[in-house]
């Protein structure tokens, strides 16, 4: 993925997240979202705090000096739970600014810190180039989350693409089972996550549902090969 690809699908997906959310009704906040324990409040919280971790990743590319996503997983639950306490008017402000001011940080990076290390929330250290893409999968799947008509179909096709990378890429380097084997319908593509002794399960289907499957977003018209689809673990 190239680095202008990356910036390209995090912008549009902003957009994207930013026309759902606007969408959205004042009244429709308390409303539950499919993620366990999180109410709309909640995600759009996590939402627009996400975007400051990522600038103060491009702040640290840009410094040299180490400024890490959060201080701590407790801390940044902490910041979520504080947040969904916000006013709607507040939390609208929050999105909106918070993406402004990471897509500032990107326009000012200089061209020679986009090799720069940083490290994830995870404990990954990754080139600053990278911060685009984590940008990008948090909107475009959030803004499915919201549940007021986003659609894994809306998502650019090369960003599908790359997200069914991504997944079974993470999952082979953590030899995270089961054994996959996905064979798109309307690619000239598959999509592999191997793990020792194991026969893979074949899985077929649009790209579109096969992306919303393995993000854990929900199981549409997907067949596998020998009966039921496997059980599979959580991505991120």
């Amino acid at each position: 993925m190239n680095l202008e690809r990356r910036l390209r699908w995090a912008r549009h997906g902003s957009a994207y997240f930013a026309r759902k959310l606007n969408e959205l009704p004042d009244a429709e906040f308390d409303a539950p979202t499919g993620l366990a324990g999180w109410s709309r409040r909640h995600l759009v919280a996590h939402v627009g705090y996400n975007a400051g971790a990522i600038a103060r990743l491009v702040d640290w590319a840009a410094t040299g000096v180490e400024n890490p996503m959060y201080s701590s997983p407790a801390a940044r639950a902490e910041e979520i739970e504080e947040g969904a306490t916000l006013s709607v008017s507040a939390l609208r402000a929050l999105a909106e600014h918070a993406a402004v001011h990471l897509d500032v940080s990107w326009r000012d990076l200089p061209e020679g810190r986009w090799a720069a290390e940083v490290r994830t929330a995870q404990g990954r250290l990754v080139p600053a180039a990278e911060t685009p893409w984590m940008r990008a999968r948090e909107v475009w799947i959030h803004a499915v989350d919201l549940g007021n008509g986003g659609s894994f179909a809306d998502f650019p096709p090369d960003f599908l693409d790359a997200l069914l990378a991504d997944i079974t890429g993470l999952w082979q380097r953590k030899a995270q089972g089961p054994a996959l084997l996905l064979r798109p319908d309307d690619r000239e593509a598959e999509y592999r996550v191997d793990i020792d002794g194991e026969a893979p399960h074949v899985v077929r289907g649009s790209t579109v549902d096969l992306a919303r499957w393995l993000s854990g977003r929900g199981c549409r018209d997907l067949k596998a090969d020998g009966g039921e689809l496997p059980e599979i673990g959580r991505w991120l």
